[in-house]
Formats: structure tokens, C-alpha cells, sequence
């Protein structure tokens, strides 16, 4: 039987992570990953996705050709050569890390494709292809997968993992789901030709972003054709002779939509199925989906930590990433550091892009007197100059501290744009440091800075002429050398 002071489950982001920074602490270490390295994130999530966005944006960039003196082509999509790029990045992005090679370079003992594992008692860990792994702390870092829900016909849609293993575009596709995921699948299928239905059992989609960035996203999806059933909730499925017959509820009737394939996109919930955790003493959450953990990310046995997906928080990579950290250092120093979810930059690869961190204006309001500044994109010089006036940037600070405490961007590169934003306030800056940075032009980025000094003229934060007010609005941006007249 193998002894180590910890064993991390799981070789994704989070797994990885942990194990690396609690070899920096001194611990010896073991890692075991059911499959292969790199997790959802890496094998079927967010980078493979993240090819498909790149060919949508080259599909979409191809239109302005001829605005261009460019010779106008029209893409055609080869969606088997597509989904083979997306393999070989996939491929490359292993090279490059060399995951394995990284972790054994850091004297940690790892085993892959082990099969399923499982807590035999608190401090026992078996996997099927694998030896008995004893551990003082234990790391549970095992990921989720896409939810399927339990109605008829359920089997015959896809799930985001399976989209992988299309070879022909369908002409037409439902995507039930209108979150992330669901919005990111469903502006890739709409720039390829595709026509794409979503139905979404929220008063909107992205209805956990800002109430601005869903209803701006809604009109932008619906400009570009795709069909938006909000309220709805998919009750079954049927197959037709060439295609499916989606049944879905809305305002107490049961309605249909035709299409040649259906994809669920209705959440992600953690593997947390086949860990033994009752063995180990770890409950689940109310939910049954994630494993319970506290603020120290400890689980309810007090020598486990659970990090990344299979917590149930902020499912995404990043945060995967920063929780290990946390994870690791509370299990070999036994310290009690939180992992505070506030400052998370996030946001969708669609068209347009959407870019979001800290509080939405909603919530803020709820917690403080607030003032808001929102600038549209055609107000840069950037974006008309690339013919990408669509969007806006919204930025949210406290009246009484000044401090930042939110923004949400739609438009052109607007998750590079709302990291500025999250750098501030992971420093905890007043809205005039930001006003006062000199951000590059002509950039996007540079409607933060717009933004930040609109915000310190409404906060009277900037001397001002007494009878200003009585001669331009208040709300102008004069002092600006970028600006729209409409």
C-alpha cells in the first residue's frame, strides 16, 4: 500500500493545480485520474469549443471582406475537418503541457487512466487499475459532466460532449439550454448556416448575467436569427422520419419545433457517483450533485478538500485553478484561507462576446448606493474602425467608497476587456486611479477608461465649471476625444 501525506483525485485543472502547489510546500504527493489528463476543460470542454468559436469568428469576419477591398469569399464549413482541428488541438495542447511529464518532474507519484476509484475508509482511496493509495489529506478534484434530464425521448438529444462526434452539419438544431454553454453552441451553429432554436426555462437567457447583457444578447441572438423561446421547459423528445420533433411548455401550452438534431445544454453536476464518499465520511449538498464543502473548501470530513467542478461553485477554469491553490495550502499548513468568489472574470465566446465580474447592477443596488456608467461601443474609435460598433460597457461604483464593484461588457474582444476591470478591483482601486489610466489607443479596452471618467464626472470626483450643467447634459462626456454623436 502506497502512503503519502496527500492524494489529489482527479487530473484536471483543479487537480493538477493542488497537487503542484502542495508539492511546493513540501508534501509528498499522489495523483489518480480515472481517464485522461487535462480534464473536461482540455479533452471535450472549453478549448475544443473554443475552436469552433475561432472558425464562427473567421466565418463572420469573412463578411466584411469587401468592405475591405478585400475579395469577397463565402466560407463553406467542412464540419468533419472542423471537429478534426479540434482533436489536433486538443493534441497539441497535451504536448505543450506534458501534464504527466510536469507532475513526475515534481516528485509526484501519478497514475492515468486508472478506471473508477473509490474511499474504502477516511484514509484509503482503490482505484480499479491502480494500487491502494493511503493519504493523511486527500484533494478531491473529480470534475462534473453535462446534466441529462429524465423525460421522454431524453436519449435521442445530444449533450456538449457529443458534439464532437457530429461529421455534418444539421440544417437546423435545438439547443435546449439558454446559459453559457447553451448561448456559446448556439451563435457557433447560427454563423455556420445553421437555423437554431433555444428553449430556456428562465425569463431570458444568460439570466444569471446582468439584466442588460441578457436582454442586449436576446435582441443581438434574434438580429441574427436565432429563435428564443424563454419560459420553456423541453418535455419530449420524438424522432421523425429525418430529423426530431422537440415538445416544449410555455405559458401552459404544449408547443413543437422541428429540427434535424437537439442538443441539452440544462447545467453540469459532479462525478460524484462511484468516489465511496460515504466510506470516507463526505456528504453531498441539498442537491445530491456536488460534494459539500465550507468556505475553506473543507468537506465534512475535516481531512478532505474538494476543489473545482465537483464543489458545485464557479464551474469554470479559472476558479477550478484558484481553489486548488486554496485547497492545498489549508491541507498542508492548516491554514483556514476562504475562497471568496466575487472577483471571477468570466463571459461567453458568442456573437457578440460577452464579458462579465463582480456584482450586477441588480445586485449592487440591493446592497448599496451605486452609480452607473454605461458607454455604448460606438463610441470607440477602434470599433468603428473595425465595423464592430456593436455593444457597450458598463461599470458600477459605490457613491460612498468610490470603489469599483462591477462591470459587464457586450461586443468585440469583451472578456480582454472586463480582466482590466477585474485587475482593479482584485487592487482594490478608487474609479479615479481608473479614470486616470492611460489605456492604449485605439483599443476596445479603452471604453473602461471612457466609462471610468464618465463615473467621476457624475460623482462630481473632477472640478467642474459651475454653469456646466446648464450647458451640456450631465451626462456628456466632453472632455473625451473619442465620442459618438448618436
Amino acid at each position: 500500500m502506497e502512503q503519502f501525506d496527500l492524494v489529489v483525485i482527479g487530473g484536471g485543472p483543479a487537480g493538477v493545480t493542488a497537487a503542484l502547489r502542495a508539492r511546493e510546500l513540501g508534501a509528498s504527493v499522489a495523483l489518480v485520474e480515472r481517464g485522461k489528463m487535462g480534464g473536461t476543460c482540455t479533452n471535450d470542454g472549453c478549448a475544443p469549443t473554443r475552436v469552433l468559436a475561432k472558425a464562427a469568428r473567421l466565418v463572420r469576419d469573412a463578411q466584411q471582406y469587401a468592405d475591405y477591398g478585400l475579395s469577397p469569399a463565402t466560407p463553406t464549413v467542412d464540419l468533419a475537418e472542423l471537429i478534426s482541428r479540434t482533436q489536433h488541438t486538443i493534441y497539441r495542447l497535451h504536448e505543450k503541457k506534458q501534464l504527466v511529464q510536469h507532475l513526475e518532474e515534481a516528485d509526484v507519484f501519478v497514475w492515468t487512466e486508472a478506471g473508477h476509484g473509490r474511499f474504502v475508509d477516511p484514509h484509503t482511496f482503490v482505484v480499479d487499475e491502480g494500487p491502494r493509495l493511503r493519504a493523511k489529506q486527500f484533494i478531491i478534484a473529480a470534475g462534473g459532466h453535462a446534466r441529462r434530464l429524465p423525460f421522454p425521448g431524453a436519449e435521442l438529444a445530444l449533450t456538449h460532449s457529443d458534439v464532437w462526434s457530429l461529421r455534418k452539419l444539421p440544417g437546423s438544431v435545438v439547443i435546449g439550454g439558454g446559459a453559457a454553454t447553451g448561448c456559446q453552441l448556439a451563435s457557433i451553429f447560427a454563423a455556420f448556416g445553421v437555423q437554431v432554436t433555444v428553449i430556456e426555462s428562465a425569463p431570458s437567457i444568460l439570466a444569471v448575467e446582468d439584466e442588460q447583457t441578457s436582454a442586449y444578447m436576446t435582441r443581438a441572438f434574434r438580429r441574427r436569427g436565432i429563435r428564443i423561446e424563454p419560459g420553456s421547459r423541453v418535455e419530449r423528445i420524438e424522432k421523425l422520419p429525418e430529423g426530431l420533433r422537440v415538445y416544449y411548455a410555455q405559458n401552459g401550452e404544449t408547443r413543437s419545433v422541428d429540427a434535424e438534431a437537439a442538443i441539452l445544454a440544462v447545467g453540469w453536476v459532479g462525478n460524484v457517483e462511484h468516489l465511496g464518499l460515504e466510506a470516507a465520511g463526505v456528504e453531498l449538498d441539498k442537491s445530491g450533485n456536488y460534494i459539500l464543502v465550507d468556505d475553506n473548501l473543507r468537506t465534512t470530513a475535516p481531512h478532505i478538500f474538494a476543489a473545482g467542478d465537483i464543489t458545485g461553485r464557479m464551474m469554470l477554469v479559472q476558479s477550478a485553478a484558484h481553489q486548488a491553490r486554496v485547497a492545498a495550502e489549508n491541507a498542508i499548513l492548516g491554514t483556514e484561507r476562504d475562497y471568496r468568489r466575487y472577483i471571477v472574470p468570466h463571459g461567453g465566446f458568442t456573437n457578440p462576446e460577452y464579458g462579465s465580474v463582480g456584482l450586477t447592477e441588480k445586485e449592487a443596488r440591493a446592497a448599496e448606493d451605486i452609480a452607473v456608467a454605461v458607454v455604448p461601443y460606438a463610441d470607440l474609435d477602434r470599433a468603428v474602425i473595425d465595423s464592430r460598433t456593436e455593444g457597450f460597457c458598463k461599470l458600477i461604483v459605490s457613491r460612498r467608497s468610490h470603489r469599483l464593484l462591477g462591470a459587464h461588457v457586450v461586443g468585440e474582444q469583451a472578456l480582454e476587456v472586463v480582466q482590466v476591470v477585474a485587475a482593479g478591483m482584485a487592487a482594490d482601486m478608487d474609479v479615479r486611479q481608473l479614470a486616470a489610466l492611460e489605456l492604449a489607443y485605439p483599443t476596445f479596452t479603452s471604453i473602461v477608461g471612457l466609462a471610468a471618467r464618465q463615473l467621476v464626472r457624475d460623482l462630481k470626483l473632477t472640478p467642474l465649471a459651475r454653469q456646466w450643467s446648464t450647458l451640456r447634459p450631465v451626462t456628456a462626456r466632453a472632455a473625451e476625444w473619442e465620442r459618438s454623436i448618436e
